[in-house]
């Protein structure tokens, strides 16, 4: 039989060797770097910015005035190049949608929405009250609504 306490000493070692639970493990790989690419607020991004094209602003509604130049102008340089104005959230220069879903109808008489449309005049209307006073309309009344609204059409 082979001595006990020999054994039992290098046997302890190697467990202090491999124990983990001593060794200090941080939260977050060392390794590990944040993204290049993340969202900035205005005064990182004024900062960022050359200090010979704009001057730092002293407050933050001037940092955001600067931030609108500066979006404006980079704009500004891609319509030259591009065919078209160039369509962002910061100019309302873009056409209107022409998709059926997004137009809403609104009442002739009236201006609230309309879900209703009378085929005999082809004039919106918003409710049964108003309906009345479409169907009382003269013919001449009625096409003066239509034109108004950009519908009415005159066939020759």
């Amino acid at each position: 039989m082979p001595p006990n306490v020999p054994a039992d000493d290098s046997h302890q070692k190697l467990l202090d060797q491999l124990d983990i639970t001593r060794t200090p493990r941080p939260f977050r790989n060392p390794h590990w770097k944040p993204s290049a690419r993340r969202n900035k607020n205005v005064k990182q991004i004024l900062s960022d910015t050359p200090s010979g094209s704009i001057p730092k602003p002293t407050n933050i509604a001037q940092a955001a005035q600067s931030l609108s130049t500066l979006v404006l102008e980079k704009n500004f340089n891609r319509a030259m190049y591009a065919t078209g104005p160039a369509v962002t959230y910061t100019n309302i220069e873009s056409a209107p949608s022409l998709h059926s879903a997004q137009q809403k109808h609104y009442c002739d008489i009236t201006g609230l929405p309309a879900p209703y449309r009378d085929p005999k005049t082809r004039l919106r209307y918003h409710d049964r009250e108003v309906f009345g006073v479409v169907r009382s309309l003269g013919q001449g009344v009625a096409e003066s609504y239509l034109e108004a609204r950009g519908a009415h059409v005159v066939l020759k």
